[in-house]
């Protein structure tokens, strides 16, 4: 009787971890899932005060809508700008970032883009190099 009992018990406890195991397999294909055109933006060599402005753009390649609740950049002198309204399955958005140009040299910042999505901190990149409006030479 007693092997009996400790075989259901086993049962059950196997049979409550397969199902377990199974919800979560059908909730994670239920996500949003981000598709960056690409993850970093060279800005290549610019002159100081020329426009700053560039655009990540993405596709939602999950099953669920993506709603981007804020993105984090690594200095002030970058800002970015984003919809807050769901981005469905299969649509695209932007994410317009803005360098200040006023700031001689070299570049390297980060986004942190925080959402809902699968990658739910999905990080991206801009870098360059400033010079000043007067220089002859672009390289």
């Amino acid at each position: 009787m007693k092997s009996v009992k400790t075989s259901i018990i086993l049962l059950f406890f196997c049979l409550v971890t397969t199902i377990s195991f199974a919800q979560d397999d059908v909730s994670n294909q239920e996500i949003g899932v981000f598709e960056f055109e690409q993850d970093t933006i060279d800005y290549g060599t610019i002159q100081q005060h020329d426009n700053g402005v560039r655009v990540f753009k993405f596709t939602n390649r999950g099953l669920a809508p993506i709603v981007i609740s804020k993105v984090k950049t690594s200095c002030g002198c970058t800002v970015p700008t984003y919809s807050q309204a769901p981005i469905l399955s299969g649509e695209s958005g932007t994410i317009e970032v803005k360098y200040a140009t006023n700031r001689l040299g070299k570049f390297s910042k980060t986004l942190t883009i925080l959402s809902n999505a699968k990658n739910n901190q999905k990080r991206l990149q801009i870098k360059g190099k400033v010079i000043k409006k007067d220089s002859k030479t672009i390289k």
